[in-house]
């Protein structure tokens, strides 16, 4: 099986899986699946998987990836 190179949160990650979920990736990559979410840049698309965590994603190479916090965000008032 050959090699996947992909991006999350402009880290490199290798997998040899054609398909992968998006707690998977997050998972490869180190990140948190309990308080993140992943979304997918395509140029100028983004491909939200938000609530979507089990989706299958049929991996390429050069794909990119990043992680957004669903953790409670502060809101500075001034």
């Amino acid at each position: 099986m050959q090699a996947i190179e992909f991006k999350v949160d402009s880290e490199d990650v290798t997998t040899t899986e054609q398909t992968l979920t998006p707690i998977q990736i997050m998972g490869l990559a180190g990140i948190d699946a309990g308080s993140h979410y992943l979304v997918q840049i395509e140029g100028q698309h983004q491909e939200s998987y938000q609530g979507k965590p089990e989706e299958k994603i049929h991996m390429h190479p050069h794909m990119v990836f990043i992680t957004v916090s669903t953790g409670p965000t502060t809101v500075s008032m001034g």
